[in-house]
């Protein structure tokens, strides 16, 4: 596998990861609520969960290409076409106000992951967008969901031990910020596409 593709891999799973979405916006929001201490078990909960949909993602793409392997360039498509979509859409969206938690636990940060659609287009366009035209072995594939995982979990993270200095600097210079976000995303949907 060529280095600029790792490179643009790793380069969209950041990006992914870091920007905001259901489980970074409850992570922070529950450490600024509930600190650190009383917040671990939703936070680990999010991790938990973050890393089984991302096997699942693995085993799905492996199925299809195992399969029906017509259906990953399709997906290719599909994937570039959702990473164009999340592009525009960070780069014209505003910081959400306060996602309304009122508890923190083990199971409600597991479950989330599980309606999170972003992670699992996340997991799902990953693999097809780079992985897939240079190897659909199980053990490949898992092992780049597994990098996924670690790089949402790490983004959390940081999420959570920022905790209002993020938002505030988010808050100040947001819009820079996305569309920055969102011409490094463009360049990764143009590698898709021309791979």
């Amino acid at each position: 596998m060529p280095g600029y593709v790792i490179g643009n891999f790793f380069v969209y799973s950041v990006i992914n990861a870091f920007t905001p979405g259901p489980g970074n916006i409850l992570a922070l929001n529950t450490v600024t609520n509930y600190g650190w201490k009383k917040g671990n078990p939703l936070f680990l909960g999010i991790f938990a969960g973050y890393y089984v949909v991302q096997l699942i993602c693995a085993v799905f793409v492996f199925g299809i290409s195992a399969f029906l392997p017509g259906v990953l360039d399709v997906m290719k498509y599909v994937g570039a076409a959702y990473i164009l979509w999340l592009a525009v859409h960070i780069a014209f969206s505003r910081p959400d106000g306060d996602s309304g938690e009122k508890s923190a636990s083990f199971w409600k940060g597991f479950m989330l992951q599980f309606v999170n659609v972003k992670i699992y287009l996340f997991g799902i366009t990953a693999l097809t967008g780079y992985i897939t035209n240079y190897s659909t072995a199980l053990w490949v594939l898992i092992l780049f969901e597994l990098i996924i995982a670690t790089i949402g979990t790490i983004a959390t993270t940081c999420w959570i031990g920022a905790g209002m200095a993020i938002q505030k600097i988010y808050l100040q210079y947001y819009r820079p910020i996305n569309i920055i976000l969102a011409l490094t995303l463009l360049e990764c949907v143009y590698s898709i596409l021309t791979s």
